[in-house]
């Protein structure tokens, strides 16, 4: 697991963060969802549907690592998508992501 991953691991365990597809869209649809996490090898059918709901709910969605490594900072099996339900939570993801992609 890289270090980045550990705030995805700290989240959980801070009761802001759903995983798995239903719990995801879940948050999404109840407003509750602050950023959604796709991973980039997640299926062209998830990715899309996540897409398409995220933009019909003005919900932030990003895509990042892989299932495994997704799956492995939560301490569970692979995990395509997860949503992050807490604004500072999500900020720090963020700017995370952003300074690993510049």
């Amino acid at each position: 697991m890289r270090k980045e991953d550990a705030i995805f691991g700290l989240c959980m365990r801070a009761g802001c963060l759903v995983s798995g597809e239903e719990f995801t869209l879940s948050a999404v649809r109840s407003g509750k969802a602050k950023l959604v996490v796709v991973a980039s090898d997640a299926s062209g059918q998830t990715k899309k549907k996540f897409r398409d709901k995220c933009g019909s709910y003005g919900t932030e969605l990003i895509e990042y690592g892989c299932m495994s490594d997704l799956g492995h900072a939560l301490g569970k099996e692979k995990r395509a998508v997860l949503a992050v339900t807490e604004e500072g939570f999500a900020k720090k993801i963020r700017e995370m992501i952003s300074s690993l992609q510049m």
